[in-house]
């Protein structure tokens, strides 16, 4: 199964939704996506919703990692929501939940920003 990547913007929160696999196949992909979103608009914050996605490897927590660093320099926020239990196995071993804010909605992740959804 491969990766499918819906993104959107709400006025400066980039809203990304996964839904499949994302992997060493995937990461990639969603690295560029994302990146040339941030440089063609004015992102400050963002909300990784990953209520779809089946699976993700360390490829996968390193390309989130990224984000997070990218947006944490530029002064803004990030949040992960809609974390199934094996993702979020992943995440606390990693140690990343100690970094990064964990909301149970997109729209709860939206209030923490700031953003009415």
């Amino acid at each position: 199964m491969s990766l499918v990547i819906d993104m959107e913007v709400k006025k400066k929160v980039l809203c990304i939704r996964l839904a499949g696999e994302l992997d060493h196949h995937t990461a990639e992909e969603l690295r560029q996506k994302v990146n040339d979103i941030v440089e063609k608009r004015q992102i400050e914050h963002m909300v990784f919703n990953l209520q779809d996605l089946s699976f993700m490897d360390s490829s996968g927590l390193g390309v989130i990692l990224g984000r997070y660093k990218q947006i944490k320099n530029s002064g803004g926020e990030m949040v992960v929501c809609s974390v199934s239990p094996p993702i979020r196995r992943l995440f606390d071993m990693s140690g990343l939940f100690k970094i990064i804010r964990l909301a149970d909605s997109e729209g709860k992740a939206l209030e923490t920003l700031g953003v009415a959804s």
